[in-house]
């Protein structure tokens, strides 16, 4: 706390005090004119900024800005530098309008597709939304405006969002859950954390002090301004006492006074109070006496919209037709192409809700086209609601279809399908699309589909479509990116940063979401996303990472630094990438690591890094990655620290997560002093999962079998006992230590000083 801060809580009344930890209106923090402490003011994001005029909630309102693509299309790029360009342009833009702080980034994980929400969040992976996430925050804050990561911690649905509790045990809440967040805290330093509506395992995120105290605070050691979700406390004193310093929006004046009457009832110590304060005032003198220039060019930002697109749109299929070509890059001649269906028209740039942006300039595919001298040809397919036709624009579209050499059909989700404030209930476009582009399918087999949507969907007519362009929300300017895409003069390059399912059945928590208005279970743990299809041996419609290119590349020459390390140490790995094909393109390698030591239940792997990297047609490159500790590790719930098992791993890298191509295992000693707390339920199999406990408990464990199987036969075994030898042995390994009380004459007493003499090794 700087003299000037200590200073002012000299000089504020109690009353003062309490005014500062909640807002004067929807978007700006209270002043206090005597002491010259201004008002600042926060914006939507984190695709565009969402600056009201009327300090209300009105979309129409809204100030005009640049539209980007949303987090579902960001995250597709994999690309740390792009992110952060993205946070420098809106940092200038904030500056622009004065606004102190971007409501951004949103790095929730996609538990389910069935979010409607998930538009705006970055993956079902914690590694990658956590890397791109840090980025973007360092982008903006460059500008010295503020961010406000959200929302923190486990809001993964939008049914109940305001009071569902989130039951969760901690290491799913480790290393899924908070993962990213942490991320972010430790490499970027975010000025602000917003918390969540709902609750986790029973405490409003609000209030509730193991999240924002605990673990935010003191053992992260986040620094910032812990600000509410707008409308999310419910127990302002608790909230402090949680370290929340400031409520969003204006309370009407009836939570300051819960804390000033705290205060004088001695609930709440003046400590406390001057604790959330000083974060408020922190980040309001940061912003007001460090301000950067607001000049910036919306028609350079509309182009830079453009070119992010093209970084993240994703080329899911590209099938060779009978004559050998593919459908895209389209080479029929322009005025032989027809693009089908009001989204190359109309695009959905955007998200609703609080990501509604009041776009500064709308560039269709349409547009596009027709600026860059292309004359393709134009058919609604359907009306421009997206969910209803006629027979008339059905015919139209396939009339023209059978003239055209190549059908391009735009396709998607409308905004009623997927918002803020609700829940999808299926994976299904409109009905009216999904016929429309089998019928298109049935008259011109020269077809791509190109699509509009903020999570995955069904697609009921893959097999009759050779190719599909998955562009999600990809801003105002997604025209251009897709134009480029489909006609070549870009290289698509984007993979998906989650995993398109067959059907809804098939995920992971379909028989526990949204839950049941009260609460909502977490029952398959760490098991999210391709953690738990590929635990399942599942079939997907897409994998995680994956993503086609109009190349094609070649992975070799696999080297790490070392193949023994203690954990700490970490390891260095390298790789060489070629592109074999004609074309220039962009490769995404993806890193996994996969822990062969049986420890613990661990996921088959796991994402722990990724490079995104150009080459020229025919050009190789080097491609390197660092491991470290946390690369290796799992939340070990017994000890209440991340554990690298010691035993061996295997490092794997991708072109997603099902097209691995190279791989190697090392050979990693923890530095963890033990696994687990031994205690008289320990097993001797507990024990010698972990190659330091085991080598303390072997001769033990030798000596018990031979008590039991001794230098007997397998059929002199068989007359003695009704099992087999090696059922003995795992029933063996299975007794815990209290098991053997009253054998040789073992008391209790002697087995707790067994046990302690087993941790007293342990820990050395």
């Amino acid at each position: 706390m700087n003299n000037k801060i200590k200073d002012l809580l000299s000089k504020l009344t109690l009353e003062e005090k309490a005014g500062l930890c909640s807002g004067k209106d929807f978007w700006r923090t209270k002043p206090v004119e005597r002491l010259n402490i201004p008002s600042v003011m926060v914006s939507d994001g984190p695709s565009g900024l969402r600056t009201q005029v009327d300090n209300g909630f009105n979309e129409n309102d809204s100030r005009t800005a640049v539209s980007f693509p949303s987090g579902c299309a960001t995250a597709s790029s994999f690309d740390r530098e792009l992110l952060g360009r993205l946070g420098e342009i809106l940092g200038e833009e904030a500056n622009n309008y004065n606004v102190s702080t971007v409501l951004g980034p949103a790095i929730n994980i996609k538990r389910s597709p069935l979010c409607g929400r998930n538009f705006e969040y970055l993956s079902e992976d914690p590694y990658i939304s956590g890397e791109l996430g840090a980025a973007y925050i360092k982008g903006v804050q460059s500008k010295n405006v503020g961010t406000s990561v959200k929302h923190f911690a486990a809001n993964n649905q939008e049914t109940n969002r305001f009071s569902v509790s989130e039951e969760v045990d901690e290491r799913t809440l480790r290393e899924i859950y908070l993962a990213g967040f942490e991320t972010c805290v430790k490499k970027s330093a975010p000025t602000t954390i917003m918390c969540s509506y709902n609750a986790i395992n029973g405490e409003l995120s609000s209030q509730n002090k193991w999240l924002l105290k605990d673990v935010l605070r003191e053992e992260w050691g986040y620094k910032g301004m812990v600000v509410s979700d707008w409308g999310a406390v419910y127990d302002r004193v608790k909230g402090i006492k949680a370290d929340l310093s400031l409520e969003m929006p204006y309370s009407g004046g009836h939570t300051d006074n819960d804390i000033v009457e705290a205060v004088k009832a001695g609930k709440l110590t003046m400590d406390e109070l001057d604790e959330a304060v000083s974060h408020v005032l922190e980040m309001v003198f940061n912003y007001v006496e460090n301000k950067q220039s607001g000049v910036f060019d919306m028609e350079k930002d509309h182009a830079e919209s453009g070119r992010i697109a093209e970084e993240s749109c994703v080329l899911l299929k590209n099938d060779k037709l009978a004559d050998g070509a593919t459908v895209l890059p389209v080479k029929a001649p322009a005025e032989k192409v027809l693009f089908v269906g009001c989204f190359a028209e109309n695009p959905r740039y955007g998200g609703g809700g609080s990501s509604k942006i009041k776009c500064y300039k709308m560039t269709s595919a349409v547009d596009a086209a027709r600026d860059a001298g292309l004359n393709i040809k134009y058919v609604k397919g359907y009306n421009e609601d997206f969910v209803t036709t006629s027979e008339a624009l059905t015919n139209e579209a396939l009339e023209a279809a059978r003239n055209a050499e190549a059908v391009i059909v735009f396709a998607g989700l409308p905004e009623s399908f997927e918002t803020e404030g609700a829940d999808r209930t299926n994976l299904d476009m409109p009905a009216v699309q999904n016929e429309l582009i089998e019928k298109l399918a049935g008259v011109n087999p020269n077809i791509a589909v190109v699509l509009h949507n903020g999570a995955p969907v069904a697609m009921p007519w893959i097999n009759k479509v050779p190719a599909i362009l998955e562009c999600y929300l990809g801003g105002e300017n997604i025209g251009s990116a897709q134009v480029n895409l489909l006609f070549g003069k870009a290289n698509p390059c984007g993979k998906l940063a989650e995993t398109f399912p067959l059907r809804i059945e098939d995920t992971p928590c379909y028989m526990y979401y949204p839950g049941n208005g009260r609460t909502c279970l977490y029952a398959e743990g760490i098991f999210v996303g391709y953690r738990w299809y590929d635990a399942r041996k599942m079939p997907v419609l897409f994998p995680f990472g994956h993503g086609l290119s109009y190349t094609s590349f070649e992975y070799s020459d696999l080297k790490l630094s070392k193949t023994a390390f203690k954990d700490t140490d970490g390891v260095e790995v390298s790789l060489t990438v070629k592109n074999t094909g004609a074309v220039d393109g962009k490769e995404i390698v993806q890193l996994y690591v996969s822990d062969k030591t049986g420890v613990e239940i661990r996921p088959e792997k796991e994402l722990k890094g990724f490079e995104k990297v150009f080459l020229k047609a025919g050009e190789s490159k080097v491609v390197s990655f660092k491991l470290d500790q946390r690369s290796f590790a799992y939340w070990n719930t017994d000890t209440k620290q991340w554990y690298a098992a010691s035993g061996t791993y295997e490092i794997i890298i991708g072109a997603s997560s099902r097209d691995l191509r190279l791989s190697a295992k090392v050979d990693v000693t923890s530095s963890g002093k033990k696994a687990f707390t031994i205690t008289p339920q320990t097993t001797m199999g507990d024990m010698l999962r972990n190659r330091e406990m085991a080598a303390l408990i072997k001769p033990e464990f030798e000596k018990a079998c031979e008590a039991v199987i001794g230098n007997l036969s397998d059929e002199e075994f068989a007359r003695q006992f009704p099992f087999t030898k090696a059922a003995m042995v795992e029933m063996t390994k299975s007794n815990p230590f209290r098991s053997g009380r009253g054998k040789n004459g073992l008391t209790m007493e002697d087995i707790l000083k067994q046990v302690e003499n087993y941790n007293k090794a342990l820990e050395k």
